[in-house]
């Protein structure tokens, strides 16, 4: 069975996992959000008007997760086991770090889940301290592993 997004006449299609049998996925990837010292203040003091940034964040992060088939054309909706998001604040790097890991038993993978609920935590980040300071910048999202399925265990090369 080929695994492609285009039909024989070259049109966009969903891939079919029809014959895929489900297994344990799991993808964890990571994000960071680069504040600007006043911003980076707010958020650690939880002085940002709008609320908890990193509470909120790590909500939003999860709430994205489980829309990643309404967000990214030809992705299957998944039945997602579980999903976790953790922004934690860095002072070396005055960024919000953020790491999300979704899980499900499925017969595809969840990197789009996790890579989707970080990109959302990150942006809920920007909003609710654009307010204060708009230089903010969203970098590094990417894939740190994933396990499960026909291509098996993934892990990247962490540099830090």
């Amino acid at each position: 069975m080929v695994f492609n997004h285009l039909d024989k006449e070259g049109h966009p299609v969903m891939v079919d996992i029809e014959g895929k049998a489900p297994s344990r996925r799991e993808a964890t990837a990571e994000g960071w959000v680069h504040l600007p010292r006043s911003v980076y203040d707010a958020v650690e003091n939880n002085t940002v008007a709008k609320g908890d940034v990193l509470q909120i964040a790590e909500l939003a992060g999860i709430q994205g997760a489980k829309r990643t088939a309404e967000l990214i054309p030809l992705c299957h909706p998944l039945r997602l086991d579980a999903v976790a998001v953790r922004c934690e604040m860095d002072r070396e790097k005055q960024a919000v770090h953020i790491i999300a890991t979704a899980k499900a038993r499925e017969a595809t993978g969840v990197e789009m889940e996790a890579l989707t609920s970080v990109s959302l935590a990150a942006l809920t980040v920007y909003d609710m301290c654009k307010g204060i300071d708009k230089g903010m910048r969203i970098e590094g999202i990417r894939l740190l592993r994933k396990s499960g399925g026909k291509s098996g265990f993934f892990e990247c090369e962490v540099e830090r």
